[in-house]
């Protein structure tokens, strides 16, 4: 039968993050001889290291920040804030996103900071408009301004990385057959905003994943904002929502709200706040915080990692745009 090359992926909630090992299998060994087998079986092999930590799949946004009825139009989208987050972090990511060939001058931020962009033209950019009233930031009114379109496979490269984060920032930029085939090469993300917000004319609407336990069964962290976990599950108690979706299949379960950051790692579960002095900056938080997550994840306990993510949080709220990366005002607050 001859020798196959195998990539595991594997996760140690409580000791650190996510580990490349190439098991090197001789079939014709593995058959007869199962000492030569143990012997030979697991090698490090520097050539499996992936070219990116995280690669990043989702539409690239031009929004309006609208407070008080004074308007900004601003980059936006998972893909932004996130990737800007994991560059200050000193990570090495890469973005997969559509969007008009108009706007591609807007994608030159993302390059000037580190970020390796993979952009497809599209018929228009999506962008939504974000209302809110500035004596209570944490709600806002949301609608659609322009929608890109389906990621299709031709448009991901063929490139490896340590965690395919989906990013999608309304239902239909990444379906199911996608999902699953980022996961045939390594461990994929999840903010599951990107199958349970819907379009409906100008709306933005929060409907139900009808293909959720299968969808799920691909994703190795999940994030999820309180009504969308509620939405989901049923349940309104956080804890009770992350047991729930972790029995889909996922293995780390980020939860956040106004308050903080709450994640569920290995059968525990770990807490951090946010401690904004403002909500200037309150577009981007779940992206920020989740891609922290993973970003710290990669060599730090879910713990460390829960940790930072509030930190960054806090900070990246208090100003509008990408958090800053400010390393020494995050350790003021670990």
């Amino acid at each position: 039968m001859g020798r196959s090359i195998v990539k595991i992926g594997m996760v140690f909630p409580n000791y650190g993050g996510l580990i490349w090992v190439t098991a090197d299998i001789d079939n014709n060994r593995h058959s007869g001889d199962n000492r030569a087998c143990k012997q030979h079986s697991l090698r490090t092999d520097m050539k499996s290291i992936p070219a990116f930590d995280i690669l990043m799949l989702g539409h690239f946004a031009k929004d309006k920040i609208i407070v008080d009825g004074d308007e900004t139009i601003a980059a936006g989208g998972a893909v932004y804030y996130g990737s800007m987050a994991l560059r200050r972090l000193g990570l090495r990511v890469a973005v997969v996103t559509r969007l008009h060939p108009d706007d591609f001058p807007l994608l030159d931020e993302l390059r000037e900071a580190g970020v390796e962009v993979f952009a497809a033209p599209a018929p228009q950019t999506s962008g939504i408009a974000n209302y809110y009233q500035s004596v209570d930031m944490e709600r806002r009114v949301t609608k659609l301004l322009g929608f890109a379109g389906p990621i299709r496979p031709e448009d991901v490269p063929d490139v490896s990385a340590r965690i395919y984060a989906v990013a999608p920032i309304m239902a239909g930029e990444v379906d199911l057959p996608l999902l699953a085939e980022l996961a045939r090469r390594g461990p994929v993300s999840l903010d599951v905003q990107g199958f349970v917000r819907v379009r409906e004319g100008r709306d933005l609407v929060f409907r139900p994943w009808a293909e959720m336990a299968e969808g799920l069964a691909h994703v190795t962290f999940l994030k999820v904002d309180r009504a969308e976990a509620e939405l989901l599950t049923g349940e309104q108690d956080l804890q009770a929502a992350a047991v729930k979706l972790a029995d889909y299949g996922p293995r780390e379960i980020v939860l956040t709200q106004s308050s903080g950051v709450t994640v569920y790692a290995g059968g525990e579960f770990y807490h951090a706040p946010f401690s904004p002095r403002s909500l200037a900056g309150r577009t981007g938080r779940g992206d920020t915080c989740f891609m922290t997550y993973l970003g710290k994840r990669l060599h730090s306990s879910a713990a460390e990692a829960t940790r930072w993510a509030g930190a960054v949080t806090t900070l990246k709220q208090e100003k509008p745009g990408p958090w800053d990366g400010d390393m020494a005002a995050v350790k003021r607050l670990l």
